[in-house]
């Protein structure tokens, strides 16, 4: 497969709303009760890029999925700490994908200078579980009954890789925007 990860931009978003809307409709994968318009996942994105990234894989003209990162919680010292996602449109799940992309994904923020990336599974997600841990990613807890949608109750377990296991406070992560043009 000659897969190219690259750095998404707002040009991406038509596709990306593509990919996501039918896991907002039909599964519990997203929380989101409407699919974001395209014009929404494009000021997604741009906010995005300023702080951490998003990535994108093609495939022979054919964009295959997406990862980023997000803020984990607003208060400031989770600085150092994000959320991960990743997304495969259904005719490129099973060909290692979501993996390039989030090796990708973990190795810049790990530049960055993060120092944890967290991803809320909503259960089950067998696919989602094993992908998370063939990539160093350990279970951490689970919230019951967090989140009603398709009108029932469903959990979400978090799991959590480290980036980095430097002692001593480190020095702030490099946003995105600059870490990228220093590379």
């Amino acid at each position: 497969m000659s897969l190219t990860i690259r750095v998404a931009s707002s040009d991406d978003a038509g596709w990306i709303a593509d990919i996501y809307a039918p896991y907002v409709r039909n599964t519990v994968i997203s929380f989101e009760l409407i699919p974001p318009s395209v014009e929404e996942m494009a000021q997604r994105i741009e906010t995005t890029l300023q702080i951490y990234p998003w990535l994108v894989a093609e495939e022979a003209g054919h964009t295959l999925g997406y990862a980023y990162a997000s803020q984990h919680r607003t208060r400031a010292a989770y600085k150092w700490s994000c959320d991960v996602s990743v997304y495969v449109a259904p005719a490129a799940q099973g060909r290692k994908v979501g993996t390039r992309l989030y090796q990708q994904l973990l190795e810049t923020l790990a530049g960055q200078g993060f120092r944890n990336a967290f991803a809320g599974i909503a259960l089950p997600n067998d696919a989602s579980i094993a992908l998370h841990e063939r990539l160093g990613f350990s279970h951490l807890g689970t919230y019951t009954d967090v989140g009603c949608k398709l009108g029932a109750w469903h959990d979400v377990g978090w799991w959590q890789k480290s980036l980095s296991d430097t002692p001593g406070v480190p020095d702030e992560p490099v946003p995105f925007q600059q870490f990228r043009t220093s590379c």
